[in-house]
């Protein structure tokens, strides 16, 4: 049995999937098969498949007719016979020593589930600007104790960037259609059974950027299903058995979210802003008040919900120097 499974679902890959291919074929690490379910592909995806086959007794090819992204995943995990699963997507590229350093990285942290790497976007000259911001954030976030303390401000890992361990994958139920993201989905469902996250700090995966990627197509990775899937998770976890929380943002950001809070059926007790034309007004029925407001009496768990560039940072020293913890008294959001 190999030691690393790679799960590559593919759909109409035909343009991409002789490079992606050839960057898992070329590995510094061999002891692995590559499980590709063909989603029901209408162009010559099939046909490259099988031909790569015909001579790499690696790849496994398994046809079937198109039923989705989630279905396939889960195809492709029922399939594996490695005891590391890899995600890649057929339009992506392997750095040839990805494998070999999460596998070690795996050998050297026996208590860590997920193991992900820095990735860098291409073609440059077509990546987005928001998506070179989500880059540079994704790749500082490296230690165990990084990953899980923004958990709630983004997904940590470029999906088709990790290894994980097929225990940890399995005990949580794999990936699931809950109406949002699989994989942000995922990484939650692990934390809450104490599961633990790591990077390899190197660039090994070259993650493609492009107009029509499912994140862009397709509305289960809408922002406001994001949204949804964090509150779902926060009410699980920093907010459970909790009926009232302070917002700290009383700006666009903290607005948006607000709503969101209020339909999962939270109350809201006060709004946290350091603009003095918010501060003294309402918002959601609730007052805005200064951060000095934090300093008296008990108080509700605090979501820190803010968007502009630097200024979580900026709160969260505030906060420290008050005495707060994070992830025990607040949580930072986006």
């Amino acid at each position: 049995m190999p030691d690393v499974s790679i799960l590559l679902p593919v759909r109409n890959e035909a343009a991409y999937l002789h490079r992606c291919l050839r960057s898992l074929v070329r590995q510094s690490f061999s002891d692995f098969e590559i499980v590709l379910v063909d989603d029901g592909s209408t162009d010559a995806t099939l046909e490259i498949c099988e031909g790569v086959a015909a001579s790499e007794p690696r790849l496994r090819v398994i046809p079937r007719p198109g039923r989705g992204l989630i279905p396939a995943l889960n195809e492709t995990a029922s399939r594996a016979r490695g005891e590391l699963l890899a995600r890649m997507d057929a339009d992506d590229l392997a750095h040839r020593d990805r494998l070999q350093k999460q596998v070690a990285f795996f050998a050297e942290h026996p208590d860590t589930g997920v193991v992900g790497c820095l990735v860098k976007t291409f073609p440059r000259r077509w990546t987005l600007e928001g998506m070179l911001r989500y880059e540079e954030w994704l790749n500082s976030l490296v230690t165990p104790e990084q990953i899980a303390r923004d958990l709630f401000v983004e997904s940590p890992f470029a999906h088709p960037s990790v290894m994980m361990r097929r225990e940890a994958f399995e005990s949580v139920g794999g990936y699931q259609d809950n109406g949002w993201a699989e994989d942000y989905d995922l990484w939650m469902r692990m934390a809450l059974a104490g599961g633990r996250f790591g990077k390899v700090p190197e660039v090994l995966h070259f993650w493609r950027d492009r107009p029509d990627r499912l994140s862009r197509a397709k509305t289960r990775y809408s922002i406001q299903n994001f949204r949804r899937l964090k509150m779902h998770y926060l009410k699980q976890s920093f907010l459970k058995d909790r009926h009232r929380v302070q917002v700290w943002g009383a700006g666009r950001s903290g607005k948006v979210f607000s709503r969101v809070i209020l339909a999962s059926g939270m109350q809201i007790s006060r709004f946290i802003d350091i603009d003095p034309k918010k501060i003294g007004g309402r918002l959601k029925d609730a007052p805005v008040c200064d951060p000095s407001a934090l300093d008296t009496g008990q108080q509700d768990p605090l979501l820190v919900v803010v968007g502009v560039k630097g200024a979580r940072e900026l709160i969260r020293a505030r906060l420290d120097r008050r005495g707060w913890v994070e992830h025990r008294d607040y949580v930072c959001i986006a």
